[in-house]
């Protein structure tokens, strides 16, 4: 086939991601070409296991999971072409209480989500999968919906149906570089010649990385070895479920008469550390037997038949792995019509179709076809840039991909990675740290004789009255918070308030010294940055956002910025260190350490200012999240220890105390403020989620989502954010599933403890499929499914703490 001089699109890979991907954008009618250094399916789909699940911690990526399978369930029909699908259900096993009640809780989620996720006893299991013994068996899970594929049956389908549809691929065609110009994407260079393209799109496996990294993009990814074996035939049923073991680390599948099983060591190996040899094509690694011995082990008191049933292979494949156990979909932040699709953590096979789609929306509309925030390339920072700290953190999730989920779980690899000035003070301190995007942050602070680490646990945790602790200090007397994290960029320019006026939706013409919060809307009025501006000049504004977000949120401005007006954005995340200082006696310790005049009528909500502590110039923000009096402190951080034992000096008469994020956590809720990527999101409009007074309607100053925002207006929202309480020991973490009026009507976005109201605490979305009002919110009779059991719940829409009146809701 002749080489065309140029495509609109190329992708390059021809793994099912990359097929999938052409198979999409070939639907939508784009004119795309797609480029394969081998053979389609060379790399790693290969040799895939072909597990097809669906559940997972985010609805929307569960939604995307069932899309694989509306896919392939229709797939062969529309090509001609096996794909090997099965829906023949999956099977979870629970083997110790703890294990149960993480089952119970992901039936919930499951529920939550529309899945008919059901539980099943033992013998109810054994039924369906005969060949197990249950001696140890709690109890199981099982989704009819689940199944099982031929990967590379599969790849080929959807090959043939991007090329019914115009799509090109060209096998035996390499990448050999990536062509740029003045930092846009060109084309490419293939030995049989350049092609020019407008959108480049990498679905390269575990070839992405270094690929990427040739034009400054970072796809944070390495290789594992991943082994499992396949037996010889001994009878198994061909429309056996599929079966996951967490507890003994393993999973099955049926395979002609025989059983594939494999797992999740906690001591995986990782393959290429130098680099992936060249040529890798269809190709395995050599068999590791005394590495999959501990496999073997955990397999066989379950499934006596493999003691005395021929082994066939044990194939050794690697597979690439992310930091976070999920794949990286996206545009890349740092080029723009760079698109990423890989890291698929050995379930590309479950996510094949729906990444396809959902990538492919994204290439050719500049969105995906909704939040996919938990797979979002923009959720990496600055440690990801460093291969050696992905590794590390990448062997750790690896080795807990069957391990329990605890609430709340901290990872351990790559730490201390980032350190406010602030660690050792608040380490000697009794601090007991959890991480974020590299970050060294305070969670909550162990007295003299409890343990300073987390104990992990589905019932109240060891940390629960530390945080109650300083919860209440934070009610009643002040707290002081290390939140040197918080990403912080300055917008700069003649055209900086035109600019922020355009992207945010909330009026920025304010005098110099204010305050705006306020949230960034897509097209279609999603929420897609929740932050506070403040202008601090004419023609600059400090911009905070969360921890996490850095990454996303820059890109978002930066992007949305008007061609053509002079507005420029830095990240001056690491010059400045932030103490934020909260509680009703904040005001007497703040006058105690500064000349500045910090009295309500002089320094009022809202408003910002630079004073002097203790020689050292401070921005003070007026601002809350936990709902009272105080103030974030902005400091350069050399003056960050000065400041903060100032401020502890002047505080300790009026029982000052140092506290974490899981205290923020706990105030926020009975606060009832949302928090971006949970609560409110790229789905999710300001009026939906009650933050509909912090859009300028009322003005004639356009902002990109307006029109959107209007026209929700005038037909109605459809769900409507509230917060629900839950009397007893009710624990909820979220995810639980609502009911109004006995129907399922959404779940819980997050959930926590109310330390003043001593009570647990949820917030979700009341969905319809009509328009609502807050009387249909207000009028229903709520009960929360827990762990799969009902409980009743009271709703509210109104802030359950007021500390204006010094009391609480109950």
């Amino acid at each position: 086939m002749t080489l065309p001089s140029s495509s609109k699109i190329i992708i390059i890979g021809g793994g099912i991601i990359g097929c999938s991907t052409a198979y999409h954008l070939a639907q939508m009618g784009q004119d795309v070409l797609l480029l394969e250094k081998a053979q389609l399916t060379s790399g790693s789909t290969w040799h895939a296991a072909g597990l097809v699940g669906q559940l997972r911690s985010s609805a929307n990526i569960t939604q995307l999971l069932g899309y694989s399978i509306d896919l392939y369930n229709k797939l062969e029909a529309e090509t001609g072409l096996a794909t090997g699908w099965k829906m023949n259900g999956g099977l979870r096993l629970a083997c110790n209480q703890e294990r149960w009640t993480e089952v119970q809780r992901q039936a919930t989620t499951a529920h939550s989500f529309g899945l008919d996720m059901q539980l099943l006893t033992p013998q109810e299991a054994q039924d369906l999968w005969p060949l197990m013994d249950i001696g140890d068996v709690v109890g199981a899970a099982f989704l009819p919906t689940d199944g099982q594929a031929s990967p590379s049956d599969i790849t080929q389908a959807l090959a043939k149906g991007a090329r019914a549809k115009g799509a090109q691929l060209l096998e035996n065609t390499p990448v050999t570089e990536i062509l740029t110009e003045k930092g846009e994407i060109t084309g490419v260079r293939t030995p049989q010649g350049d092609i020019a393209c407008e959108k480049l799109v990498l679905c390269c496996g575990q070839w992405t990385r270094t690929l990427a990294k040739s034009i400054g993009v970072t796809v944070p990814l390495v290789s594992v070895e991943h082994q499992y074996m396949i037996t010889e035939a001994f009878g198994v049923p061909s429309d056996l479920p599929t079966l996951r073991d967490p507890d003994r680390l393993t999973y099955y599948k049926e395979e002609v008469g025989g059983l594939v099983m494999g797992g999740y060591e906690p001591n995986g190996i990782p393959w290429a550390q130098n680099g992936i040899p060249d040529p890798f094509d269809f190709q395995l690694l050599e068999s590791n037997f005394d590495h999959f011995e501990q496999l073997v082990e955990l397999a066989l008191p379950r499934v006596p038949a493999l003691e005395t049933t021929g082994i066939k292979e044990l194939i050794n494949g690697p597979e690439s792995f992310t930091p976070d156990g999920n794949f990286i979909l996206g545009e890349a932040p740092e080029m723009a019509n760079v698109f990423v699709g890989a890291g698929f953590n050995a379930f590309g096979i479950a996510s094949g179709g729906g990444a396809g789609m959902a990538l492919a929306e994204w290439v050719a509309k500049g969105e995906p076809p909704y939040d996919l925030w938990p797979v979002d390339i923009r959720r990496f920072g600055r440690p990801h840039t460093d291969e050696d700290w992905v590794r590390a953190r990448t062997m750790e999730a690896y080795g807990k991909h069957y391990t329990m989920a605890w609430p709340s779980e901290e990872h351990s690899s790559g730490r201390p990675c980032r350190r406010s000035p602030l660690y050792g003070a608040l380490q000697n301190s009794g601090a007991v740290f959890g991480e974020k995007l590299g970050w060294e942050r305070p969670n909550w602070f162990a007295d003299a004789g409890e343990d300073a680490h987390d104990i992990y646990t589905f019932d109240r945790p060891n940390w629960h009255a530390p945080v109650g602790r300083e919860h209440k200090a934070a009610r009643e007397a002040a707290v002081l918070f290390d939140q040197t994290s918080f990403a912080k960029f300055i917008l700069k320019g003649p055209d900086a308030e035109a600019a922020l006026s355009w992207i945010a939706a909330n009026r920025v013409d304010k005098p110099v010294g204010s305050i705006i919060y306020t949230q960034m809307l897509n097209d279609h009025g999603g929420i897609e940055c929740d932050l506070t501006c403040v202008r601090t000049a004419q023609d600059e504004y400090y911009i905070v956002t969360g921890t996490g977000f850095a990454t996303h949120d820059f890109n978002w401005i930066s992007r949305n910025i008007p061609e053509g007006m002079n507005a420029q954005l830095v990240d001056v995340t690491s010059s400045n260190a932030v103490l934020s200082l909260f509680g009703p006696k904040a005001r007497e310790i703040l006058e105690q350490c500064t000349r500045d005049d910090v009295s309500h009528d002089n320094f009022a909500f809202g408003q910002a200012r630079t004073i002097g502590i203790a020689g050292c110039p401070v921005l003070a923000l007026r601002i809350t999240y936990v709902g009272e009096l105080g103030w974030e402190l902005h400091l350069p951080t050399e003056y960050a220890l000065t400041v903060f034992n100032a401020l502890h000096d002047a505080g300790a008469p009026h029982g000052l105390r140092n506290a974490g994020y899981r205290a923020i956590e706990t105030l926020r809720l009975e606060k009832g403020y949302r928090a971006w990527s949970s609560d409110i999101g790229p789905d999710h409009t300001p009026d939906e989620a009650g933050l509909g007074w912090a859009v300028k309607m009322k003005s004639n100053i356009p902002f990109k989502g307006r029109e959107a925002v209007q026209a929700q207006r005038d037909s109605g929202v459809k769900k409507i954010m509230a917060t629900f309480t839950c009397d007893g020991d009710v624990i909820l973490s979220g995810r639980e599933t609502i009911y109004r009026n006995g129907e399922r009507c959404g779940w819980l976005s997050s959930a926590g403890f109310g330390h003043t109201l001593g009570k647990s605490i949820g917030m979700g979305y009341v969905r319809s499929d009509e328009a609502i009002d807050k009387e249909h919110v207000l009028s229903g009779e709520y009960e929360l499914e827990v762990a799969t059991r009902r409980v009743k719940a009271e709703v509210t829409l109104a802030p359950l703490y007021d500390p204006k009146m010094a009391k609480v809701k109950s």
